[in-house]
């Protein structure tokens, strides 16, 4: 269920509408929007009944809420949402662009390509400190000490920081480094740390899982937002299918039905979608065709050395050249690429 009220409803009237709210156990979730004050509602709304609000000051109107998912769908919040990452945004008008290497491997690897990265206007650094793989055998990451070489690029360089949390262990010492806490595909369905990043601040990329439906992904991104962050950012990243000239299926249909049924953001990671480096840049267009809010880009500065998916990683040089398209690409989708004016 969703209250609608005035942006200036007097702040009494706010309180008593979410004093009813916990009356009956539910729970509320203040949503801003542009011109409306929503306040969602979760637990057993069937408890509710609409007329109890509609005479209440300030409610201008009750709606019911369909879908499975409540936060995240766009009954509840019609404007898009915009995550803001001190003077970086994601969603809105600009397109955000999250770059670097799969795994941190060295400090000098990382700011190697830092450096690079910094140079073409890019804020918004990815690199795992912890790597779930598939086989136990394969780098794992390392771990603490990545974790102390990602702070050391954020604090020298100012480069915002992107890592993925693998368990509600480690989630402590990443959140103390991540400007955005990355919620990787083999975990999109862990519900215990999606229970745990939703109690955080920091924002969240959350990937859609190597099976999962696009309802799946909205139902995970609901257990965050259900716990009080708001600040989450969806990610398609591939799919596994029949299909095996490609790492996974990389399924740009989900952008714009994201789109259609939540109002979070949403990148794209053509690197784990097509897992082949000179087949990212026409996919990274079109990911930006199709609607998306961003990319994630693989950029290693020496891919046949890398620890980790050197094989659909970017050289520095061929990232910048993607740039220089997408930058072409961008005014026709009516975005503007926020990192191009410093990438040359």
């Amino acid at each position: 269920m969703l209250i609608i009220m005035s942006l200036h409803s007097p702040l009494r009237d706010i309180e008593k509408v979410k004093t009813k709210i916990t009356e009956k156990t539910c729970v509320a979730h203040e949503i801003p929007g542009a011109t409306k004050l929503g306040i969602g509602i979760t637990g057993p709304t069937n408890l509710l009944n609409e007329e109890d609000f509609l005479t209440m000051d300030s409610v201008e109107e009750v709606i019911r809420v369909t879908k499975p998912y409540k936060l995240v769908s766009r009954e509840m919040k019609q404007d898009d949402t915009v995550v803001k990452i001190q003077d970086v945004t994601i969603g809105g008008k600009e397109l955000a662009v999250i770059a670097g290497p799969c795994s941190v491997e060295s400090r000098q690897q990382l700011f190697d390509i830092a450096g690079e990265l910094k140079e073409m206007g890019i804020r918004l650094m990815r690199a795992g400190a912890y790597k779930p793989r598939s086989s136990p055998y394969s780098f794992q990451g390392l771990k603490e000490k990545g974790l102390e070489y990602l702070a050391d690029v954020k604090n020298e360089l100012g480069m915002m920081i992107v890592t993925e949390a693998k368990d509600t262990r480690s989630l402590p010492l990443i959140a103390g480094v991540a400007d955005i806490i990355q919620i990787g595909a083999r975990n999109m369905q862990n519900f215990s740390l999606l229970e745990e990043v939703g109690q955080l601040q920091n924002a969240v990329l959350l990937k859609r899982g190597m099976a999962a439906t696009v309802e799946d992904l909205l139902m995970s991104a609901e257990y965050i937002l259900s716990q009080g962050n708001f600040n989450v950012i969806l990610c398609e990243r591939g799919i596994r299918t029949f299909e095996t000239m490609t790492r996974n299926t990389l399924d740009l249909n989900a952008v714009p039905m994201i789109k259609k049924h939540s109002h979070l953001p949403v990148l794209v990671d053509p690197s784990h979608g097509i897992g082949i480096w000179d087949k990212v840049p026409p996919m990274a267009l079109a990911a930006i065709a199709c609607g998306a809010d961003g990319l994630m880009i693989e950029v290693h500065n020496h891919p046949e050395k890398a620890l980790s998916d050197g094989f659909q990683s970017l050289t520095p040089k061929n990232f910048k050249t993607m740039l220089n398209k997408i930058e072409q690409l961008a005014p026709i989708v009516e975005r503007k690429l926020n990192v191009y004016a410093k990438a040359c």
